[in-house]
């Protein structure tokens, strides 16, 4: 090297550990003849080249626009640098500093390149479960910490052979320096547990895919944790999955063995196969195009999603069924099984037969769940492919940690001002779910190195939230958060905008009012940074049994009922309301564990009980995914009247026309769609009448509704905002959270 030669360095921030950029940029410095070096840093990739400007100038704009395609860039620091007479370009190990800001990949699927390879006889990973290279394979599920180096992986156990170690540092060979690396001879396989017989390798893969055809329930070991397989066709085998894992009715999701096999059986356009490709591979919902008995009961829409694991494929090639059943192995309301001891335990009974992955996961990861709306893909269940990538950038020097909520929990962690939101952890009432919870939030403090006292804690308002008892737990100053603020905060922070005013709208079943009521039905005016102000609410309605109501939709709707005058007999045909309503109304007599809400979940519920669902729910929401079902088998139908006058939406006259034509013995159909066109006028008008032209922001499990979110699409085209990146349900609360409390104001502090 010249001593003259001019010399350059870059800081590359963003998805760039683990995803094969260093050895992408080890090539493209020796393809333009520079020399220097690369490394894994704390915020990411550094560079430093040195050689003719007009070879540095080339490779700069090169590392940008020929990235790996499992890369993200965020950002390039360049800064001119000293020459320092390197002879030669080299890969240089892992500096280890003070704060670790560097973005983890997620789990990425299979490549084609090693798919290729898994199905060639010729090659000596044929048909090994574990094949990976430098664009494919597991990350977030195997790290063990940052910066991401085999030594800091559960592949570690697993000392590489001689053929695999040459291609390890071969800059040649796309395995350069593919951490997961592994191959028949050194690395690790399948186990096939089934009653007292046990097989290995290739053996149990086939004969875990002849047992799926037989009808058997197979527990998988995947990417994240377990997933409990079978036949989908099999109505037998779906039932008794349905028995043992004390799942009722809730609906099951689906692996195809490929996209034309998916094709067969739900409706998929251009963006949802865009989805289902993409590298999450996310479960993708979409209307059925065929039935499946026992898979979603009650439910026009399937969850489907492809195989993304090599040990998928693997399957299928060996006659497994070419859609089964893949649903997370756990029981009811229990978090996914990822520990091999855990899963033989708590699978005992569910599942016929174990297969069983020799590599350790770090951390459960449950398959992401998505969607395509009129506006665009969005994402229902933040998870693996996904979490924990940066969802954006929150300007805050401070670190925050946000705890989110009790149902559909993930937590967020904003380092050097980048919020990493984790994976989908689930309902905090349960013990396990507490756990996993708890073990999130060190998990990542741990890996970006940050100490409880350092943060700045935000949580939900509601005092009794376990996920707010942990925030206050812990040696750093809290922040609270009211629940729906957060919702609308969400969508504000997805997109940048800090000190934008709008209106924003949070419908769902229940949150922490600031009044100590059950809210759910709420219009703020106002922005991140200067905070919103509740100006409109559902009108106020007696919630009988409280939590019990959000069970029986009758029993919420003896509540919003009582405000109604002259009501036919609720207990005779068409309403067959069941003696629980009576019982509600007695409780609402005597003023017994009887709350007020404004929830315009439970208002959902109402009309659902009104229109034939009078039985207990299964699983949350499935009365308003009923109603919203119900709604789009009708064509089309008028309005209702919603109005709204001080501060208040009078669903009373709604439910009255509800009560009506339901009694005269229009479709339910027509009616239901009636009551969704009701919600989107209304709320069309509250922005037209408040509004002043600001965006209508939009958040809260309701607008998890398609078909409501279609029809204010149409109503308000661009002027409408939704969550895009994380989920408009209590999975999206902690980026919301997180918002706030880089503005929060001193003094405000709640503990």
């Amino acid at each position: 090297m010249k001593a003259e030669a001019a010399a350059l360095e870059l800081r590359i921030r963003g998805v760039v550990q683990g995803v094969g950029f260093r050895p992408f940029v080890y090539r493209l410095a020796h393809r333009h003849a520079l020399a220097g070096w690369v490394l894994n840093g704390e915020s990411g990739v550094q560079v430093h080249v040195e050689g003719s400007r007009d070879a540095l100038e080339e490779f700069a704009r090169a590392v940008v626009a020929e990235a790996p395609p499992a890369a993200s860039i965020a950002s390039v620091e360049r800064t001119e640098a000293t020459a320092e007479g390197f002879d030669v370009f080299a890969i240089r190990e892992s500096g280890a500093g003070d704060r670790l800001t560097a973005r983890i990949s997620p789990d990425l699927p299979v490549c084609e390149a090693c798919l290729r390879e898994l199905f060639d006889p010729n090659d000596r990973r044929y048909r090994y479960p574990y094949i990976t290279c430098t664009d494919c394979g597991p990350r977030y599920s195997i790290i063990l910490g940052l910066p991401y180096d085999r030594p800091r992986t559960t592949m570690a156990a697993w000392p590489l052979c001689a053929r695999c170690d040459a291609e390890y540092h071969d800059p040649s060979n796309r395995r350069f320096h593919a951490q997961p690396l592994a191959c028949p001879a050194c690395g690790p396989t399948y186990v096939l547990r089934e009653e007292e017989r046990q097989r290995r390798g290739t053996e149990a893969i086939e004969a875990a895919a002849a047992l799926l055809r037989d009808g058997a329930i197979v527990a998988v070991k995947g990417v994240g944790g377990y997933h409990l397989a079978c036949d989908a066709a099999n109505v037998r085998a779906v039932a008794a999955l349905r028995e043992r894992k004390y799942r009722k009715e809730r609906p099951f999701a689906l692996m195809t063995r490929d996209l034309a096999t998916a094709r067969t059986i739900a409706e998929l356009n251009d963006d949802a196969e865009a989805l289902l490709t993409s590298s999450a591979r996310p479960i993708v919902l979409a209307p059925a195009h065929r039935q499946l008995e026992g898979i979603a009961p009650g439910n026009r829409e399937l969850g489907v999603m492809l195989p993304y694991a090599p040990l998928h494929h693997l399957l299928f090639a060996f006659g497994a069924p070419n859609v089964m059943v893949m649903t997370s192995a756990n029981r009811s309301s229990e978090p996914m099984a990822f520990d091999d001891d855990d899963a033989a335990a708590s699978l005992a009974g569910i599942a016929d037969a174990f297969l069983i992955g020799e590599r350790p996961i770090v951390r459960r990861i449950d398959d992401s769940v998505a969607r395509v709306t009129s506006l665009g893909p969005a994402i229902l269940r933040r998870a693996r492919g996904l979490a924990p990538q940066a969802v954006v950038s929150i300007p805050s020097s401070r670190p925050i940690l946000a705890t989110g909520g009790d149902l559909k929990n993930a937590i967020a962690l904003v380092v050097d001002g980048q919020a990493f939101v984790s994976q989908h952890v689930g309902d905090l009432d349960h013990l396990p779910a507490r756990e996993a919870f708890e073990a999130a939030v060190h998990d990542l403090c741990a890996t970006y190195r940050v100490e409880p006292s350092e943060l700045l804690v935000a949580h939900d308002a509601h005092p009794e939230y376990a996920s707010s008892a942990y925030a206050r737990s812990l040696s750093a100053t809290c922040f609270a958060v009211q629940h729906h603020r957060a919702h609308v905060a969400s969508v504000l922070a997805e997109r940048g905008e800090w000190t934008r005013e709008v209106l924003g709208v949070a419908f769902d079943g229940t949150g922490y009012g600031d009044d100590g009521t059950i809210w759910g039905g709420e219009i703020f005016h106002g922005s991140i940074a200067t905070g919103f102000t509740r100006v409109v609410h559902l009108r106020s309605a007696a919630l009988p049994g409280g939590d019990a109501a959000a069970r029986f939709p009758v029993q919420a709707a003896a509540g919003f009922l009582a405000q109604l005058d002259d009501l036919p007999d609720l207990a005779a045909v068409p309403f067959a309301f069941p003696p629980r309503y009576e019982l509600a109304r007695a409780l609402i007599a005597k003023n017994v564990r009887t709350f007020t809400t404004t929830s315009m979940g439970r208002l959902f519920d109402t009309v659902a009980a009104l229109l034939g669902f009078t039985r207990e729910i299964t699983f949350e929401g499935q009365a308003a995914m009923w109603l919203e079902h119900l709604a789009a088998e009708a064509d089309d139908a008028p309005s209702y009247e919603f109005p709204y006058a001080g501060g208040e939406l009078d669903y009373r006259p709604v439910l009255a026309a509800v009560v009506a034509d339901r009694a005269r013995g229009l479709d339910a159909r027509t009616i239901a769609r009636a009551f969704h066109v009701a919600l989107a006028d209304v709320t069309a008008a509250l922005h037209r009448d408040l509004g002043g032209g600001a965006p209508l922001v939009v958040s809260g499990g309701v607008f998890q509704n398609r078909l409501l979110l279609d029809l204010l699409h149409d109503r308000l085209g661009e002027a409408l905002w939704e969550n895009r990146l994380v989920p408009a349900n209590d999975g999206g609360l902690c980026l919301g959270q997180s918002a706030f409390a880089a503005f929060a104001t001193p003094g405000v502090a709640s503990g």
